[in-house]
């Protein structure tokens, strides 16, 4: 069997047939998702529970809480189908995690503004994902984009509720200026040979840039719509 650079991997066992700079990328994406899903559900969303002001709002964190922890298990299962150890997709000292989880979680009103902003980002990626040619992977992106579209929206919906108040909309944007800043480097360095190999595969459809760019835009957008402004870090759209 040969596969070539646009071709759809249908399954597991055709998987295993490919090239090895397509087994190795596919195994790199996975491995980043099992790990920094569980790891954003520990540093984050567990830690919002308690953080939650009123019981609608711990049962809606609950929720996004367990389906995070569910996407974590979702892509370790599909891992361990291909042949990934258990032990490299959980995070541990020796294994990096993303960035935009070094942020010391303090606030409610800091809980609302990752999921605004953070999980934004994160459907950004699961888009890409859901046209990858390995099947088993697009099709475990389309599953999860609803979740992640329910916990953009759990952002947006609290910000707004709290951002009714002037010293809520000031804690708001105290926290958009505080933690967007962090969030560029989760798309990648420009140029990465990584989203080369990803984008010859067909695994990923758009350049770290390209990426880059379109969350920018989508941001200012959403922060706008909360009367608010995104932070002007010095970054320039490709």
């Amino acid at each position: 069997m040969v596969i070539n650079p646009g071709d759809h991997i249908e399954t597991v066992n055709d998987f295993k047939k490919a090239p090895e700079e397509y087994r190795i990328a596919i195994e790199k994406i996975i491995i980043s998702h099992a790990v920094n899903e569980l790891y954003g559900a520990q540093v984050f969303d567990e830690p919002a529970i308690a953080f939650a002001p009123t019981p609608y709002s711990k049962w809606l964190t609950c929720r996004v809480a367990m389906e995070e922890y569910g996407h974590h298990v979702r892509f370790k299962e599909l891992g361990e189908q291909i042949g990934i150890e258990s032990e490299r997709m959980i995070p541990n000292d020796s294994k990096k995690t993303l960035s935009i989880f070094e942020f010391p979680l303090q606030t409610w009103e800091e809980f609302c503004v990752i999921k605004l902003l953070a999980d934004l980002a994160e459907i950004l990626q699961v888009e890409d994902l859901a046209q990858c040619s390995f099947i088993p992977l697009r099709n475990l992106s389309r599953m999860t984009m609803p979740e992640e579209r329910f916990h953009a929206q759990f952002g947006k919906d609290f910000c707004t509720e709290i951002c009714q108040t002037e010293k809520g909309k000031i804690s708001i944007q105290e926290a958009i200026n505080q933690y967007y800043p962090i969030l560029p480097k989760f798309f990648g360095r420009p140029k990465s040979k990584n989203n080369e190999i990803y984008r010859k595969w067909s695994i990923k459809q758009r350049t770290n840039e390209d990426m880059l760019a379109d969350f920018i835009n989508r941001a200012q957008n959403l922060v706008q719509e909360l009367g608010l402004i995104l932070p002007d870090i010095g970054l320039v759209e490709p």
